[in-house]
């Protein structure tokens, strides 16, 4: 067999090319504008975490309302992804992630008003993060699956380098920092004005875009006929079911607690305003922007999937470290160090599934990846409040921590999770199904 260049490695390694490789794919323009687009949106997220966290808690100092507003986000993302996911099979992807940022710039904008104004109460912060999550259904796994369909596959780990690089930038760093600032100058419905514009910046550059093939005819198939079609092809491969089911695990015992209980921590026991927050979360993003740049110039080796573990169990091991920072600025460098591992995994796992899903299916499998990975985080955000108030927040961070990793660890026994390394070394592009 001739042998397949690897788009797991930095496609530059192999033609002998030198520069930063990692901004090849932004000489593409459709790439470039999608690029630019999700950059600023990005940004836009990074406040939006800051701004929603330290309003809710402004409006009840007490981790069962951060719980609530949780639950609101994630429980509409998760019964809304697969429908989402097939109508990115069926027409342009580029039109419905225009909708997904229509619908979230109408649902921020909606809570700044009401922030700014004065009138906001926790039922509207809920009431309007239901709709955001709806959004955010619709745009991430066509965001996810319309990557492949603009840059070729010899510039896809450039390309999710770059886009790994471009979160932590903007989404963990920059954000952060600024939302940190703007809340604490000038209060969180500014935050959230500015937020809602970023959608604005993303849809009119989603939209100067080509518009998109549809990825299949239609053949008259059902939407369940559609969902059934994609579980069979990760039902079909043991790299891709087990790693959604880890995912899926991981993050009912993380995010919750990361998500509720470090700003109560940075608020209540590290005695930091939202600024602080900001920048511990900025710390993380440092961590990434490190991580993608050595990922995009180097690329991440013959075993790929080992570290991919690797990297996702450090990160959110890191949980049990916020528990025992002592100050802020210990839980700075924890913060750098779960961003570093974070991204590894992220940018791995992302070319992986660029590699070896079939276009036709990419966006329901993405949605899948979104649904089955998600799937539990409202219930991690149901219970993350009650069982800190229960047996203490430190306990809760240090346990589930630790028990995140263990959990992510303990799915590389599992037959076949390192398959994509091996067709790597074969230089076969196929997966068996």
């Amino acid at each position: 067999m001739d042998q397949v260049p690897s788009p797991i490695e930095p496609s530059a390694t192999r033609g002998g090319e030198t520069g930063l490789r990692i901004l090849r794919p932004l000489r593409i323009r459709d790439f470039a504008l999608l690029f630019g687009g999700t950059t600023v949106s990005l940004f836009g997220d990074g406040i939006y975490i800051v701004a929603l966290a330290w309003q809710v808690y402004d409006l009840s100092n007490v981790p069962t309302a951060l719980s609530a507003v949780g639950v609101a986000w994630t429980l509409p993302m998760v019964i809304f992804l697969l429908i989402a996911g097939v109508l990115g099979d069926r027409f342009d992807r580029r039109r419905l992630m225009i909708a997904g940022d229509a619908i979230r710039a109408v649902a921020i904008a909606a809570i700044a008003v009401l922030a700014l104004t004065g009138a906001i109460e926790l039922w509207h912060v809920i009431a309007f993060t239901v709709l955001y999550g709806i959004g955010e259904a619709v745009f991430a796994p066509n965001f996810q699956a319309v990557v492949p369909d603009v840059v070729p596959q010899r510039l896809l780990v450039e390309a999710n380098s770059l886009q790994q690089l471009a979160e932590p930038v903007a989404f963990r760093f920059a954000g952060p920092a600024i939302g940190g600032l703007l809340v604490a100058g000038l209060g969180s419905g500014t935050a959230f004005a500015i937020d809602a514009g970023t959608f604005l910046v993303s849809m009119a550059c989603v939209a100067l875009m080509k518009p998109l093939p549809v990825a299949r005819e239609d053949s008259g198939a059902s939407v369940l006929e559609d969902i059934r079609e994609g579980a069979a092809f990760v039902r079909s491969q043991p790299w891709l079911w087990a790693t959604l089911l880890s995912a899926a695990l991981t993050l009912l015992l993380f995010l919750g607690p990361f998500e509720v209980l470090l700003p109560y921590i940075v608020r209540n026991e590290l005695g930091g305003e939202a600024d602080v927050l900001g920048v511990i979360l900025g710390a993380s993003g440092v961590g990434a922007i490190v991580s993608g740049l050595l990922l995009g110039q180097r690329g991440v080796g013959r075993r790929f999937v080992l570290w991919a573990y690797v990297g996702w169990g450090v990160s959110v091991a890191c949980l049990a470290g916020y528990a025992l920072a002592a100050s802020a600025w210990v839980a700075v460098l924890i913060g750098f160090v779960s961003g570093l591992a974070f991204t590894v995994g992220n940018v791995i796992w992302v070319t992986i599934i660029h590699r070896y899903v079939p276009t036709e299916l990419l966006a329901r499998v993405s949605a899948l990846d979104w649904m089955v990975s998600i799937g539990l985080t409202p219930i991690s955000f149901a219970i993350a409040g009650p069982i800190a108030a229960a047996i203490g927040v430190e306990a809760t961070m240090i346990g589930a921590g630790v028990l995140a990793a263990i959990a992510s660890f303990a799915f590389l026994a599992v037959p076949g999770i390192r398959d994509p390394e091996r067709w790597e070394q074969e230089a076969d592009p196929v997966p068996a199904t």
